[in-house]
């Protein structure tokens, strides 16, 4: 059997994540990357046998069956159309792109192409999250009635903190809304089978002027810089959002990257007419049902509990899946051409773009603003 020929584009935090988790795959061999900063040296310390600056030219020499593109916002678009202009399938990381016109041109594209595309909203993917989508929609929670939680981390709460993220001409509009929020706001529509139909959003920056360190500093590290310049953000640290759904249900979440001692934390209950459920990342095995009138339940990563879904669960029970695992799974999807898969499609991703664009609306006119699409 052929491997199915993949490169990814970024070799950053994100990058290096698709790479370990397409390997375990089996069926899949690297054999190209591409970025502007250190490819070669990246190329060797990753074992991938092929570098390139240019993604052109590394798409008409490799005859690529896959590309994953994990580079910043604004280059999303143009890398995606031209590697399906060649007739590549496609992997993008979220956001999906730059705004919401572009993401729907590359959903007709990919429709005229019949190319297997995706967005990497790997949340979905943990079998606790799956397994909660299965159960409200049998009903076993009843009616959804109100959805709340939040998407919080810390790595952004000094001044001498940046990233690309932070400027909207790489990353658009909005950035926590764009960088975590969509995680959230993808998982709680798929989780729960609703949409969300109006938006009331609170933006607070509170670095109008941050140190960027000189040099080239990976997302995350803590590495210290000896010479700062002055940069001007213009995207929002912290947003407060609440949110109306299709069924009437109502909800709200915090999105914040200046929550001190949160590394990556997700917190999502949903509350329905007959039980409520509660999701965390920071214990992502783990799904509690509560109950009115007899004593909440723990669910446990286990696919015997949880009704049988097998597809997702690669280890038995008191065996982690974790960050990776997430991953793999919605690769392995993706790869394989599941259908009916769980995994986010280009759609989706352009759904969430609309969603981030009416959330930077309302918070510039503080008011209440619907979602039609």
């Amino acid at each position: 059997m052929n491997k199915i020929r993949t490169a990814i584009v970024g070799i950053g935090f994100v990058g290096v994540a698709h790479i370990e988790a397409l390997r375990r795959l089996g069926n899949v061999e690297i054999v190209a990357i591409c970025d502007t900063n250190n490819s070669l040296k990246k190329a060797k310390k990753l074992f991938v046998e092929y570098a390139y600056t240019s993604y052109q030219k590394m798409i008409n020499e490799q005859q690529l069956d896959f590309i994953h593109i994990c580079t910043p916002n604004n280059t999303h678009f143009d890398i995606a159309k031209y590697a399906m202009s060649k007739g590549v399938n496609v992997v993008l990381e979220k956001p999906m792109t730059f705004n919401s016109n572009e993401a729907i041109e590359l959903v007709k594209y990919a429709k005229d192409k019949n190319l297997i595309t995706a967005v990497n909203f790997h949340n979905r993917l943990y079998p606790a999250c799956a397994y909660i989508k299965d159960i409200i929609s049998k009903g076993d929670i009843g009616e959804v009635i109100t959805i709340n939680g939040m998407y919080v981390q810390d790595w952004l709460l000094y001044d001498t903190d940046y990233s690309w993220r932070l400027n909207s001409e790489e990353s658009g509009d909005t950035r926590v809304v764009a960088d975590i929020g969509s995680h959230w706001i993808d998982l709680i529509e798929y989780m729960s089978g609703l949409n969300i139909v109006s938006v009331l959003a609170e933006f607070k920056t509170v670095y109008p002027i941050r140190k960027k360190a000189v040099g080239d500093i990976e997302t995350f590290s803590t590495e210290k810089s000896s010479k700062y310049e002055n940069v001007k953000i213009d995207t929002e640290d912290i947003a407060s959002l609440m949110f109306r759904l299709s069924n009437g249900a109502i909800g709200n979440a915090l999105f914040s990257q200046m929550c001190a001692g949160k590394k990556n934390t997700i917190e999502i209950l949903i509350s329905g007419s007959k039980s409520s459920i509660q999701w965390s990342l920071d214990n992502h095995e783990n799904v509690i049902l509560g109950h009115r009138d007899k004593s909440s339940e723990i669910i446990i990563k286990d696919y015997n509990l949880m009704n049988n879904q097998s597809t997702i669960f690669d280890y038995p029970a008191g065996h982690t899946e974790g960050y990776l695992d997430a991953f793999k799974q919605v690769f392995k999807q993706i790869y394989n051409n599941t259908k009916s898969p769980l995994y986010a499609s280009f759609y989706d991703g352009y759904r969430q773009m609309v969603i981030n664009e009416k959330i930077y609306k309302s918070a510039k006119l503080r008011k209440w603003v619907d979602i039609e699409i």
